[in-house]
């Protein structure tokens, strides 16, 4: 029997809520800010932890039409639920996966040279593909066309009698959630030069932060990611986005101990005073991150247990956690109550930040022992 259908009844495992209608609104949101140019949803990383499969049918309903995955298997899961999407796989373009891109219907992302020649050669076997996405590298080093490259192939297709259609020209930001970055403005200034070089192929540049930076980089299509599952685009701002996951984990034990006494693992932190301790039923064998540990020398983050402010204690387990309770009121936690860990006054950047990682990082190594509740707003 599979893991998840165990799990739906085991008071021991923390709880993972999916808020599906927060992430419509959020959708919602972006698509209504960046009208008319339209917005697609990146669901790369099983949907950055969600599941393609919970995800996708609710981005659907809520009006998107355009999905960015990073793989051909991750373009298989979306077009379960997306039959008619336009689905675009980033990670490059193999002559061996040209058939599966053919019995799928999904849209090649072309940046390197090696890419479109591979792609050119399986139009030459007569595969029916859909016409390509060009990346051009403005800056990140890491996918796509050089400038020099983009220039040249550009003039490479001006003698073509029949150059290779693209339906979407595309670059990635560097630094978006950077206002005023000089980075971003040379990336933009480069994207427009390319756009000039192919003319009439619409154009994409916005990532979830692009979108809040400037409404004449919209173009055709923004590719948000983050900000749809609930992360701030706007990291210098209050976060105009919704929560859409909520993690709460069970209280298995309450312990004491005295001023003085080691805490966890290596004993990093001493507790300064007489404490009450919560043991807390989730730890990175399910995600959370190992750097949220509060230590005698570092301030790391906190759960909301009996709606108080709680303290991590020391080392990070792999499936469990301590909070300093003292300051609850008396007879207020017992053993089966549940902290908060990340949700109401506890949000996924906070224990992102506090952690020294990302919250993109904490969403997609969300693991597979959580109890999954999804809310669906039909409930």
């Amino acid at each position: 029997m599979a893991l998840s259908a165990l799990l739906a009844d085991d008071p021991t495992a923390a709880c993972l809520t999916i808020d599906l209608p927060a992430l419509q609104s959020n959708y919602r949101l972006i698509a209504e800010r960046v009208s008319p140019a339209k917005a697609s949803a990146n669901i790369k990383a099983d949907a950055y932890g969600l599941g393609i499969d919970v995800v996708v049918p609710a981005l659907v309903e809520a009006g998107c039409s355009h999905f960015f995955v990073a793989t051909i298997s991750e373009g298989l899961s979306a077009r379960i639920s997306a039959p008619h999407a336009t689905i675009y796989v980033l990670n490059s373009f193999s002559s061996d996966a040209a058939k599966a891109y053919e019995a799928h219907r999904l849209t090649a992302v072309l940046g390197s040279y090696e890419d479109i020649a591979d792609f050119e050669k399986a139009l030459e076997d007569r595969l029916d593909l859909l016409a390509p996405a060009l990346h051009i590298d403005t800056g990140m080093n890491r996918l796509g066309l050089t400038i020099d490259e983009a220039r040249s192939f550009a003039e490479r297709r001006k003698s073509e009698t029949s150059p290779l259609p693209f339906s979407l020209l595309m670059t990635h930001f560097i630094e978006s959630e950077i206002h005023g970055s000089s980075i971003t403005e040379k990336q933009v200034t480069l994207f427009d030069e390319m756009r000039r070089m192919f003319p009439d192929v619409p154009a994409s540049l916005s990532n979830s932060s692009g979108v809040f930076l400037n409404q004449t980089i919209t173009y055709d299509l923004v590719r948000p990611g983050y900000a749809l599952y609930g992360g701030n685009p706007c990291p210098d701002k209050k976060n105009p986005m919704r929560p859409v996951i909520r993690i709460e984990a069970p209280i298995l034990q309450i312990r004491y101990a005295k001023k003085g006494t080691p805490i966890g693992y290596g004993g990093e932190i001493t507790v300064k005073r007489d404490t009450r301790i919560a043991t807390l039923s989730i730890g990175y064998g399910d995600g959370y991150p190992r750097g949220a540990k509060n230590t005698d020398t570092k301030i790391g983050a906190e759960c909301l247990i009996a709606g108080q402010r709680c303290k991590i204690l020391g080392r990070v387990s792999m499936d469990l956690i301590m909070a300093d309770i003292t300051d609850c009121p008396e007879g207020a936690v017992k053993r089966g109550d549940h902290a908060v860990i990340i949700g109401d006054d506890i949000t996924l950047d906070e224990v992102a930040a506090k952690s020294g990682t990302i919250g993109y990082e904490i969403l997609v190594h969300l693991g597979p022992r959580f109890r999954r509740r999804v809310l669906t707003g039909k409930d």
